[in-house]
């Protein structure tokens, strides 16, 4: 008897949607790079299964079944890591996640938060469960670009939410192309952080000190 084919890997949308069943405190935004850096990180004990857990506080979720446990960890492993990995190639360039943007207050704190977890997580998956971490110097200067842009993508929100600071039309209008080149920025630098990262492990080289980063 012929064995049946294996299901195909859980798409994107797939994905958030068992995250969204499972109350998954994560954001799907930040959930894909926290994989990302997670994948690159110099952390000898990072595994993917130690990244799933992360993401509920480091228990997974309560299931009803086995199948519904599987369903998960696979869509997630087989399905989202696995497609993050090709990001170790240059070939590959990383993306951030992508949505139009409406022209107000509302549509420039949502981007700019967007931006800053997903930055936030790109971090917490590089460090793991370690507040620092000896990187090659093109991942630590990556780093310490994003860490510049999370504080400019706070500053963005912060005067968005804020109704005493006059914000108009054409205020927005003038900033929604500088958020856009932050987030050209922001996937650059992280890519470039993933590519030295991945560089290193491969020639042997993080067994040898490189510069101190350290969490927050």
């Amino acid at each position: 008897m012929a064995r049946s084919p294996n299901p195909p890997p859980a798409s994107d949308t797939e994905v958030r949607a068992l995250l969204e069943r499972y109350q998954c405190p994560v954001p799907f935004h930040a959930v894909r790079t926290r994989f990302l850096g997670n994948i690159a990180s110099p952390d000898l004990l990072a595994s993917p299964m130690k990244a799933v857990e992360a993401l509920w506080g480091g228990e997974l979720p309560v299931f009803d079944t086995m199948d519904q446990a599987n369903e998960l960890i696979s869509a997630l492993v087989t399905g989202l890591w696995q497609r993050l990995t090709r990001h170790q190639e240059r070939s590959a360039p990383f993306r951030l996640t992508r949505a139009e943007v409406p022209p107000t207050r509302e549509g420039v704190a949502a981007v700019t938060l967007t931006r800053r977890e997903e930055i936030a997580g790109f971090r917490i998956g590089l460090f793991g469960a370690n507040v620092s971490l000896d990187l090659p110097e093109r991942a630590y200067q990556a780093l310490g670009t994003l860490s510049e842009i999370r504080v400019m993508c706070d500053g963005f929100r912060g005067l968005a939410e804020n109704r005493d600071e006059p914000m108009g039309p054409d205020d927005i209008s003038g900033l929604l192309p500088r958020l856009r080149e932050l987030t050209r920025i922001a996937e650059h630098e992280m890519h470039e952080a993933v590519l030295s990262c991945t560089r290193a492990r491969r020639q042997g080289l993080m067994t040898t000190p490189g510069r101190g980063a350290v969490l927050h």
